[in-house]
């Protein structure tokens, strides 16, 4: 990673709490534009508050406070005025594979059409896009018109990832995106991940050590909602790690 490769997210005494229980604790880290950053670390340790904080779902999360910064392209995201802005910007991938009661073609042309696009031209133009971009076209383009629902684990997972590209988003948070998918697709999924890092910034939260190592540029490793360290993924494998926590954790010892 280049030293001076320009920020996209800039996390600053960020803390999340649900209640009296605080899920992340007085975090400070960047994010670098088109890069995948890897987020590690065992169940409980915030790193899916992370993401809600980051895509301001704590508005809608009963009981979720979140103090300090988080910083979009040097814009504030709790300052956002219109949070429907922010999160077309935003793509989210969640853990299961999420299908709107829609056909494959509509799964993909919804956001296209609620952002105003109306000529079949353009929106047939986007579907073929996404899917191609989420390598799912090659399956589907035969069945467009056939509910999402109806097709298998991994390629409604892979339709997800399309329905959350159609919105042309320049941040893509996926959170353990291959829990519920086969080891082939999850391959799959991941190749795509690497070509679409040309386009947009990836935060990837995974409990996949490994899965880390393969795709992330830099990883943090979340622990009990501290941020234990930050650093060039390989570092993180090779032992030129600062903290044991985070050694132990990525060799297996725990989590």
């Amino acid at each position: 990673m280049v030293a001076d490769a320009k920020v996209k997210v800039a996390v600053r005494d960020l803390t999340i709490r649900y209640g009296e229980d605080v899920a992340l604790s007085d975090v400070s880290f960047d994010i670098h534009e088109h890069e995948i950053f890897g987020i590690i670390g065992p169940a409980g340790s915030g790193k899916t508050s992370f993401l809600r904080a980051l895509n301001r779902m704590d508005e809608f999360t009963t009981g979720m406070a979140v103090d300090g910064r988080i910083v979009l392209d040097g814009h504030d995201v709790s300052e956002w005025r219109n949070l429907y802005s922010l999160r077309r910007r935003i793509g989210v991938v969640f853990p299961l594979p999420v299908g709107l009661p829609l056909s494959v073609y509509e799964n993909v042309a919804l956001a296209p059409r609620l952002a105003g696009v109306r000529k079949k031209s353009e929106l047939d133009e986007v579907v073929e896009r996404c899917l191609r971009r989420a390598a799912l076209w090659d399956e589907v383009k035969d069945r467009l018109d056939s509910l999402g629902s109806l097709l298998s684990g991994g390629q409604q997972q892979r339709l997800t990832i399309a329905r959350a590209l159609s919105q042309d988003p320049d941040l893509l948070l996926l959170d353990e995106f291959s829990i519920a998918v086969d080891p082939v697709t999850t391959m799959r999924i991941e190749d795509v991940l690497k070509e679409l890092r040309e386009e947009v910034t990836i935060v990837l939260v995974t409990n996949l050590v490994q899965q880390a190592r393969r795709l992330a540029d830099r990883t943090a490793f979340f622990l009990t909602g501290e941020l234990v360290e930050v650093a060039e993924t390989e570092e993180l494998f090779t032992g030129t790690v600062r903290d044991q926590r985070t050694r132990d954790y990525v060799e297996g010892r725990f989590g």
